[in-house]
């Protein structure tokens, strides 16, 4: 029984959610500089899940796939381009939002599982740093006012972000309780 972030099943616990976030980055729908994908919806369930320590490594893991060019983010892309693009302030903010979100909705002592409101405000937490981090970015890199970038880049997401948020209370308590007994198995 080992908590050890480098343990066998840790280290499939972070390639699985480095995976799924890299998926969520394959379902984008273009509607602008910034498309909505699922891979904010991953980052935050990556945190509720695995907390923030784990978490942050599948984050980093993920950013350093797609800086060295391993087609991981939206769409299919790839390459420190994007990461220094319009869209790398939402790509960066995932790192203090996994960690945000991991430490608020982390478990409560004497075992019990994190309550709903807990899941809830890490993973509405975690949304509004990656916008505190992606709008600005979009309005340095694209020359934009304030009004056009959060018009371009957090208006037209925050229903969607919202149905995100709310749909990683479910099923982090569905999922968070087997995920606790796999790492706690004795091999």
């Amino acid at each position: 029984m080992s908590s050890d972030i480098f343990s066998v099943r840790s280290t499939v616990f972070i390639a699985l959610f480095t995976a799924l976030i890299a998926v969520g980055a394959y379902i984008a729908v273009p509607i602008g500089p910034v498309p909505i994908v699922l891979q904010n919806f991953f980052v935050l369930l990556t945190g509720t899940l695995l907390g923030s320590r784990k978490g942050l490594s599948v984050v980093v893991t993920y950013l350093l796939l797609g800086a060295v060019g391993l087609p991981v983010f939206h769409s299919g892309t790839g390459g420190m381009g994007i990461i220094l693009g319009p869209t790398g302030g939402y790509l960066i903010g995932y790192i203090p939002a996994v960690v945000l979100t991991g430490l608020i909705s982390k478990r409560k002592g004497g075992g019990e599982s994190s309550s709903a409101l807990l899941i809830l405000s890490g993973a509405l937490s975690g949304a509004v740093v990656v916008y505190l981090f992606g709008v600005p970015w979009l309005k340095y890199t694209l020359n934009m006012s304030w009004g056009k970038s959060l018009s371009a880049g957090m208006f037209p997401f925050l229903i969607g972000d919202a149905i995100k948020v709310a749909a990683v209370v479910p099923i982090t308590r569905w999922l968070k309780p087997v995920i606790d007994n796999l790492e706690n198995e004795t091999s």
